[in-house]
């Protein structure tokens, strides 16, 4: 081990950085946070990575064509107001 090291070059921040990803900061209800721990615990991934499949997952579906079974589903739904109505 070396009695000195230089740092004079050195930078604050992460080792590597993940040009994809984004840093923040969010506060989400306890329940939450461990539901998610314990079904990444499950797959074995992060409950972090988790996450953002479960956001991937619902910006996907809102963006999502419409297939004939989604419409089908639309429509039996509007015709079933129409029948109560």
């Amino acid at each position: 081990m070396r009695k000195y090291y230089d740092f004079s070059g050195g930078q604050r921040g992460p080792v590597l950085s993940s040009p994809s990803k984004t840093r923040i900061t969010i506060m989400l209800d306890n329940d939450i946070v461990d539901a998610f721990r314990q079904q990444a615990s499950a797959q074995g991934i992060g409950y972090q990575t988790a996450i953002n499949q479960a956001l991937r997952a619902a910006i996907d579906q809102n963006n999502a064509p419409v297939t004939e079974r989604k419409l089908r589903e639309i429509l039996r739904t509007e015709l079933s107001h129409l029948k109560t109505a």
